[in-house]
């Protein structure tokens, strides 16, 4: 019986290190692949509302950080930190396109939505569209048009999410798991990494959790 590794990740959209987790999560499993590949992975996302009392439609973007860090100096050196581990993994992240803080209910729906039909392919491009659409487009995640726009671009009927974009702020339950914070990782939900961690500590996570398992296994 082939081995499995069951890997949750907890994120929200508007949270840049989720999307350097994900890139140190996807390093992470190449490396994992290679020394195990009889073990199948499956990998599922969780939607996770930060900012759930943030109106329908947004706050702009700039008064968002200065109210929240203080002044404009601390929200640039912020934004230089996050555009370095942003590099350091390959990705641009382009903060002076971002201009709403947006609401990200709807677009969690709309993932949850896309997720549940069961094809992980058209679940990851989707996911990272929404990403790339935020943090290297500053399109507003909170829009319904753009949403259905990034929908039908993965090739997903709108008809078939038109009906989960509320566009009324109202929150977003989604999976109960992340009170950690985001990105929060659980490994067959045995071990849990949070915060944006190398792809070594994501790596030595993944490896306990198969010991473990391995461990179960050949005891039962």
């Amino acid at each position: 019986m082939s081995r499995r590794l069951r890997i949750d990740v907890f994120f929200d959209f508007i949270c840049p290190w989720c999307l350097i987790g994900k890139r140190q999560l996807e390093h992470a499993q190449v490396q994992f692949r290679s020394r195990y590949p009889d073990v199948q992975i499956t990998t599922v996302w969780h939607g996770v509302q930060l900012l759930p009392q943030l109106p329908a439609e947004g706050e702009p973007f700039a008064d968002f950080y200065r109210k929240r860090l203080g002044n404009a100096d601390a929200v640039a050196m912020r934004q230089g930190q996050v555009q370095q581990a942003a590099a350091a993994v390959g990705l641009v992240i382009d903060f002076s396109r971002i201009a709403t803080m947006p609401n990200t209910a709807d677009a969690h729906r709309l993932f949850e939505r896309v997720s549940a039909q069961g094809n992980a392919v058209r679940t990851d491009i989707l996911l990272e569209r929404l990403f790339a659409a935020y943090f290297q487009k500053g399109e507003d995640l909170g829009c319904r048009e753009t949403l259905l726009a990034i929908a039908r671009s993965c090739g997903i009927d709108a008809e078939t999410v038109a009906d989960c974009l509320k566009g009324d702020g109202s929150p977003f339950e989604g999976f109960p798991g992340a009170a950690g914070g985001v990105p929060s990782f659980q490994f067959d939900r045995r071990l849990s990494v949070v915060g944006a961690q190398p792809a070594e500590a994501l790596l030595g996570a993944m490896r306990q959790a198969l010991k473990e398992s391995d461990r179960e296994r050949q005891s039962a």
